[in-house]
């Protein structure tokens, strides 16, 4: 999973949304579907019928995740210097969404992976280890000729690996592309993604499918306060309205419906580029995009939908789309966080 800089010896921690639509897309091309496809998703005016999150590490039963900006990090303390974690537990998310404090004592740090873990985990290590491999290409006919480099890749611990979403926009959308996808997926864990495919990386054990419902299976509901008893003949006192932020899982590129109040959130922005994979000109530079990362959380008056612009070259034959359709999950904003000021 190369980084933003294109250094062949760095690794990103993870596989973007835009990427993974991409290597879907690539595997639908295989199957014969993909006008089909880019019909019901980068080309459709109503929004995407399907949308990915990005790929986040998962050990055992613990899925890790970027935290949502405006609750992340807790307070300082003295053992534990959480803002050096990148990736946290869904059941942390929780927590902090409900306004339950993290005992220091109950949480550790991997620092190779930025995974926050379990103090009492029976694991030691996070879900993957960045590595640094040396090659050399050689100079087969005269054989005087050697290139060394070097080139970064993830290993993923015993029971690791990296999970993502699939959200279909309805029933209809789900009743047409649930199996279809399931078997890009399917397809793309025997051919591999990622960088370095042709060394046999990228590949995965076939991959495994849970059905739930969004938001409820990222973040459950808040349970409902008890009412507060109040002496007789006295008023309650109003409830201050809880405002409601969007917290991503995806690459954001903001389409022409969205209301995002950009003066307000917390946000974090990257540049994505890469290279066209296309049997008519493969190779070329796609033009650059500033796109909202993930656990940055959005204001806006209805959740965000995002947009697949075309990033291909000039004069290029076909377009070439940058996915960045938002998977958004509702989280509460505190009142300090409501103020104006982006981040």
């Amino acid at each position: 999973m190369g980084p933003d800089s294109g250094a062949r010896n760095r690794v990103d921690r993870i596989y973007h949304s835009d990427s993974l639509f991409s290597a879907v897309t690539h595997a639908f091309g295989r199957l014969g579907r993909l006008e089909e496809w880019l019909a019901a998703t980068a080309q459709n005016p109503q929004g995407a019928a399907v949308r990915f999150s990005s790929c986040f590490p998962f050990l055992e039963d613990l899925h890790f995740v970027v935290p949502p900006r405006n609750l992340w990090p807790p307070p300082p303390s003295a053992k534990v210097r959480w803002g050096k974690a990148r990736f946290v537990p869904l059941t942390v998310v929780e927590a902090l969404a409900n306004e339950r404090p993290l005992k220091d004592s109950a949480w550790r740090l991997d620092g190779a992976s930025e995974c926050l873990l379990p103090a009492n985990a029976p694991f030691h290590d996070g879900p993957f280890r960045p590595v640094v491999r040396s090659y050399a290409g050689v100079d087969r006919k005269s054989g005087a000729a050697v290139a060394p480099h070097d080139r970064a890749c993830l290993e993923f611990a015993p029971g690791g690996g990296l999970w993502a979403i699939a959200s279909f926009a309805d029933q209809e959308a789900e009743a047409r592309w649930k199996e279809a996808v399931r078997a890009a997926l399917r397809l793309l864990a025997d051919s591999g993604m990622g960088g370095g495919r042709s060394m046999g990386w990228g590949h995965s054990a076939e991959p495994e499918f849970l059905e739930c419902a969004l938001p409820e299976m990222i973040l459950p509901a808040r349970p409902v306060a008890p009412p507060v008893e109040t002496p007789e003949g006295a008023e309650a006192a109003p409830k201050a309205p809880v405002e409601t932020g969007y917290w991503l899982l995806s690459m954001f590129s903001p389409g022409s419906g969205d209301t995002v109040d950009w003066q307000r959130g917390c946000y974090s922005m990257a540049t994505r580029g890469g290279r066209i994979e296309s049997p008519a000109r493969s190779g070329e530079a796609k033009k650059l995009l500033r796109m909202v990362e993930e656990g940055s959380v959005l204001v806006a008056e209805a959740p965000p939908q995002g947009a697949a612009p075309n990033v291909a070259p000039d004069g290029f034959p076909h377009p070439v789309y940058r996915a960045g359709f938002a998977v958004a999950i509702p989280v509460p904003l505190r009142p300090a966080e409501r103020a104006p000021g982006a981040a």
